[in-house]
């Protein structure tokens, strides 16, 4: 298939997840849950869903844990909005991008006020 037409699934299927999981789920354990990424298998079949969970480790633990109970809704809901042969399975893993970011700004941060000003030029 089409990488450019696997592009746009990806990106249908990460708004009307990130709607659903918004404002359908009524969960208590999630924390606030920003779908940052979808990869759908070329099949169509298998879609990872890549989330970030502000908090710390036990929020995100639970939240991915509540967003795996609430697949088969997700899905179902899923299947009503977007029009594909098949609606993919969904699979929840935790994006860290952004705490990885985050530390790689601070270390370079540190590293550069430990320069002195005749090593920086």
């Amino acid at each position: 298939m089409k990488a450019q037409r696997i592009a746009k699934i990806d990106h249908e299927i990460q708004r009307i997840l990130g709607m659903l999981i918004s404002q359908e789920l009524q969960d208590p354990r999630l924390a606030f849950v920003t779908v940052t990424h979808v990869e759908v298998s070329d099949d169509l079949r298998h879609c990872k869903v890549f989330v970030s969970v502000i908090g710390d480790r036990h929020a995100a633990r639970q939240s991915l844990d509540a967003l795996t109970h609430a697949s088969r809704f997700l899905r179902g809901e899923l299947g009503r909005k977007i029009d594909l042969r098949y609606t993919p399975e969904l699979v929840f893993v935790e994006d860290r991008s952004a705490e990885r970011a985050i530390e790689l700004a601070k270390t370079l941060r540190d590293a550069a006020q430990r320069l002195t000003p005749e090593e920086s030029e």
